[in-house]
């Protein structure tokens, strides 16, 4: 009875001590699971068919990113994008003709260490610093009454952290969650909340959106399930709309057929 014990004994150290071990190495090791970032040459050439301009922004340590501003022929304003936790401009970009179509231009960031971007993400806070230098610069080129944010999915809580600390023209949320910290808990239930570093609460941001917000969110989204935005629905206005997007999964928002509809009414 007493080797059961000391037996027993050992294998909670034991298993303790792997626990540890891991929630040790989810803690150092976030921005591997969240951002999954790529790296362009510097002296990449951009193919696209809409030339886009290059633009550098320095930030507050010095550090330059990098994004792409594509232009409409005749621009009623700009689409500042924020887009998801993989790919970079040279990806993403192909969605630039949405936008400029419609008489918007559109600028697409890389966020550090993606793309051309230098540096590498250690915080939440260097994200939203990085976003708001990046918004901040390109305010100098546009009125903001002109300006309407977009993020999708690890980008919706950015854009709406961007949106409740300035004053755009509209706000849209493409595939976004209700919280950055529940969805890593609800993908991971072994980690407790309080190793996540990343929380984003997009709704809590939204709650102080003075501009209308529009969110598209697919009804076959694994990946952020649907749940996360009628959760979000219950902190809009009045004035502001969900879109559901029938048999719609994670990617692919921007080619789906109602949101491709709908956007042309926003942008109207």
């Amino acid at each position: 009875m007493q080797k059961i014990k000391v037996l027993f004994k050992k294998l909670i150290f034991i298993f303790g001590s792997l626990y540890l071990i891991v929630i040790g190495l989810l803690y150092f090791n976030q921005e591997f699971l969240f951002f999954h970032a790529s790296k362009l040459d510097k002296n990449h050439q951009f193919t696209f068919s809409n030339k886009p301009e290059e633009v550098r922004i320095k930030t507050s340590d010095t550090i330059y990113l990098h994004g792409l501003l594509f232009k409409a022929q005749k621009s009623k304003g700009l689409v500042f994008y924020l887009h998801g936790n993989a790919g970079t401009v040279e990806t993403w970009g192909n969605i630039a003709s949405n936008y400029t179509n419609l008489g918007y231009d559109i600028f697409i960031l890389d966020y550090r260490g993606f793309g051309k971007s230098e540096g590498e993400i250690s915080s939440e806070k260097q994200l939203f610093t990085d976003i708001s230098a990046a918004y901040n610069q390109l305010k100098k080129q546009y009125k903001e009454e002109n300006i309407i944010v977009t993020g999708y999915s690890i980008g919706s809580g950015m854009a709406a952290y961007l949106a409740s600390e300035n004053h755009p023209k509209a706000l849209i949320l493409q595939a976004p969650y209700y919280c950055l910290e529940d969805l890593a808990t609800d993908k991971f239930p072994i980690v407790p909340n309080f190793i996540v570093k990343y929380k984003i609460p997009t709704f809590e941001f939204i709650k102080k959106v003075k501009a209308p917000i529009y969110i598209f969110h697919g009804t076959e989204d694994y990946v952020i399930p649907y749940e996360n935005a009628t959760q979000l629905k219950s902190y809009l206005k009045n004035n502001d709309k969900l879109f559901t997007l029938e048999n719609q999964g994670h990617l692919g928002v921007n080619d789906n057929e109602t949101f491709l509809v709908k956007l042309k009414e926003i942008l109207k």
